[in-house]
């Protein structure tokens, strides 16, 4: 990617918290990434939330629960800009989940009249409209998904894929993932694949390596931090600096 501007900086989540999205846009951030899937959100957290988030000029990607209709319309329907789907085993399995964050004849998402239709009904022009601006993400976390990855970007209902480096590394029978050598060419070979079919990836990134490779592989969003990881390193960052004064004032 040529143009930093294009691309979007994002926190994950993992409760709901007016304060920690207001936080994520005064240091900057532009997408806020909703661990549906293993966090503390009820339909009612994210009845509220997701336009809470919106309301503060920040794009939402909600990680729903899991690849089902309900969960994928649900977040679609309270007005997430994006739905990552977890566990997408398969190019078939792709096309059958995907298909429910696009309506017919391109997939197979039942129409809601509220939020996203203003409460009223629709027109043709308002179906390509929820087409075209909504996407839809399929986690890369399972081996038979890495192995059909090139297919899986073909669909026409998968906007492009977000990466699960935690699962992959479980799934390739690499055991827990450290961000080794293997892991890296992982994601490369997932970011390289999603550039030549023309499709943006998404990462979470953690480390300093991953947020290297995210930007030289020119990922569309970055996650650069998570809710509980940037929480506790700032009790741990402002605890390592007092005990540091105390020793130094021991030793005098």
């Amino acid at each position: 990617m040529s143009d930093q501007a294009q691309r979007r900086h994002g926190v994950w989540l993992s409760e709901p918290s007016a304060a920690a999205v207001e936080m994520a846009r005064l240091a900057g951030y532009d997408t806020v990434v909703l661990d549906v899937e293993h966090g503390l959100f009820d339909l009612a957290a994210l009845d509220w939330l997701i336009p809470f988030i919106r309301s503060n000029g920040m794009d939402v990607i909600a990680k729903v629960l899991g690849p089902e209709r309900g969960p994928i319309q649900q977040a679609l329907d309270f007005g997430a800009n994006a739905v990552a789907v977890p566990h997408v085993e398969s190019v078939e399995h792709a096309r059958t989940v995907c298909g429910y964050a696009k309506f017919p004849p391109l997939g197979d998402r039942s129409f809601a009249g509220g939020r996203t239709s203003k409460y009223r009904g629709f027109t043709d022009a308002w179906v390509t409209e929820q087409d075209q601006g909504t996407r839809c993400y399929p986690m890369i976390e399972d081996a038979s998904a890495f192995e059909d990855i090139d297919a899986i970007l073909q669909l026409p209902v998968v906007d492009g894929i977000f990466i699960g480096p935690s699962d992959l590394s479980l799934r390739r029978d690499r055991g827990a993932y450290t961000v080794d050598e293997a892991d890296l060419e992982d994601l490369r070979h997932l970011a390289r694949a999603a550039r030549s079919a023309g499709k943006p990836w998404v990462i979470p990134a953690w480390s300093e390596a991953e947020k290297h490779l995210a930007v030289q592989e020119g990922a569309e969003t970055i996650v650069a931090t998570m809710q509980y990881g940037a929480v506790l390193s700032g009790f741990t960052g402002a605890l390592d600096a007092l005990k540091k004064i105390e020793n130094e004032q021991r030793s005098l």
